[in-house]
């Protein structure tokens, strides 16, 4: 199984990868959809790369997403909340720059992730949790056949403000 399409690869994160990391979690730009409320230290993102080559121990992963032509990265996408008992795992994917949105990389991006889970992990359900209003990413979750399964009212906060958590689903093997 390939981890490339037609725009995108996914890749292992590098420690080389760890600037340009740190970068995109710095910036508070992102802070609202990762519910983040303090920077990150290099250090810290350092230890998350070393923290997340285990799967199996650290219930998540990352992976990068590089432009195929240009293999440069964009973003990432991470799974987490793994839980390989009963088959599940948390989405989260991010692409960084605003001149990178609207290109069908996060598109592809979760197609390929979604087709991983599935054959290599061997999950059987992939969910996100989004605030309710971020319509990019609600289109992005539900064009890949994610379907809403609730609504949290007034479940985060940013600035002061309260939205709406939205979970999507995504059922990756019916009942065997």
């Amino acid at each position: 199984m390939s981890l490339k399409g037609s725009l995108v690869s996914l890749r292992a994160v590098e420690k080389d990868d760890a600037a340009t990391i740190f970068m995109w979690e710095n910036n508070p730009a992102n802070w609202k959809v990762s519910n983040t409320e303090v920077p990150f230290s290099l250090y810290d993102i350092h230890q998350l790369i070393e923290q997340q080559s285990d799967i199996r121990k650290s219930g998540q992963m990352r992976l990068v997403i590089e432009t195929l032509n240009e293999q440069r990265p964009v973003g990432v996408i991470d799974l987490y909340d793994l839980n390989f008992k009963h088959g599940y795992g948390a989405v989260g994917i991010l692409i960084a720059a605003d001149s990178d949105k609207r290109k069908g990389y996060a598109s592809e991006a979760l197609k390929l992730f979604s087709t991983y889970c599935n054959e290599i992990l061997d999950l059987r359900n992939l969910y996100c949790q989004i605030h309710g209003d971020n319509q990019a990413s609600i289109a992005l979750f539900e064009k890949a056949g994610f379907m809403h399964a609730g609504t949290r009212k007034n479940w985060l906060r940013y600035k002061n403000d309260y939205f709406d958590e939205l979970t999507y689903q995504l059922c990756l093997k019916s009942k065997s």
